[in-house]
């Protein structure tokens, strides 16, 4: 499973989704333009010791990330979206894709892919959103359950 995070803005939050993919073998992919520098401190700080146990890539942007991705197929998360995460097939190969903290993915990529946007579930109307690490937590555990928790040390 790829966890794809597009122009995100907080270092401590990319910081733990490299921890959870460290402990997932989940590759993860930065979509540039990125909100801090890859030497941020509090990113380091964040993902601890756990950047060198980490498949990680950095694209200059969108463009370029799909025209090197693999076979896998995309699956876009973010609120509003038609269909909920857990009422899907994911594959081992995937791309889970989330957006940035403040803005979420572009409407317009949201729209070309309409038929692979899925949505967290929401129960508070004034509720804005849910922390981005956890999102990438909540989908990525139901994919890899899916898969059967294949390669889970005893």
């Amino acid at each position: 499973m790829n966890i794809v995070l597009v122009e995100p803005e907080i270092p401590p939050n990319t910081g733990n989704v490299a921890r959870l993919c460290a402990a997932t073998k989940s590759p993860l992919h930065l979509v540039g333009p990125l909100g801090f520098r890859l030497d941020d401190s509090t990113l380091r700080r964040a993902g601890m010791d756990y950047w060198r146990q980490v498949e990680w890539r950095a694209w200059g942007s969108w463009e370029e990330f799909l025209a090197a991705k693999g076979e896998g197929r995309l699956w876009l998360v973010e609120q509003g979206g038609p269909v909920r995460y857990d009422s899907v097939s994911f594959g081992a190969e995937n791309y889970l894709v989330f957006g940035r903290e403040t803005a979420g993915l572009p409407r317009g990529l949201l729209e070309a892919h309409a038929d692979s946007w899925l949505r967290i579930p929401m129960f508070n109307a004034e509720a804005r959103s849910l922390n981005l690490a956890n999102c990438v937590s909540l989908v990525l555990y139901e994919a890899l359950r899916q898969q059967g928790f294949a390669g889970e040390l005893d």
